[in-house]
């Protein structure tokens, strides 16, 4: 066996060519929320809102029961977008408007789509490739959760 483990298969996406302004893509598969993930986000992170882990305080206030976190969401909408536009990036350059657009609660299965805004090659680095894109993150009742938008540093394929 000749291959390089260490070399991601040509499925996995992410090189300049590849992430075309316009382009729309659907990340796949979905992910559902577990309250285990709420809390051990919350908690790692030391993020001690009661909202989201103390359901007799979070029957009070807001929605009526608890929240995932919402930085759990935005990491989760990431995660679920990098193998196909970022899993060969060299860096991540930023993320601008993170907008949450809608409670997320213990149960909801998210998917994420985003679409390519806009690309140009490096001035400084030929080789690679700044790509902006957005990304949108659904429940499982297509009610938009998360909005935000992120740029990326990829290789060029040539």
């Amino acid at each position: 066996m000749n291959e390089n483990i260490s070399t991601p298969p040509s499925s996995v996406g992410g090189y300049f060519e590849d992430l075309t302004e316009g382009r729309v893509i659907r990340h796949w598969p979905g992910r559902t929320v577990t309250e285990a993930d709420d809390t051990w986000f919350s908690m790692m992170t030391m993020n001690g809102n009661p909202i989201h882990f103390d359901a007799a305080y979070a029957a009070k206030v807001g929605h009526g029961k608890r929240l995932v976190n919402g930085l759990f969401v935005l990491s989760l909408s990431v995660g679920m977008s990098t193998r196909d536009v970022a899993a060969r990036a060299l860096a991540n350059l930023g993320m601008d408007k993170i907008h949450h657009a809608a409670p997320v609660f213990h149960g909801d299965t998210l998917y994420a789509i985003s679409t390519i805004l806009e690309g140009r090659v490096s001035q400084s680095k030929p080789d690679r490739g700044i790509v902006r894109l957005e990304t949108r993150t659904v429940n499982q009742s297509n009610v938009e959760v998360l909005r935000f938008e992120r740029t990326v540093m990829v290789p060029l394929r040539s």
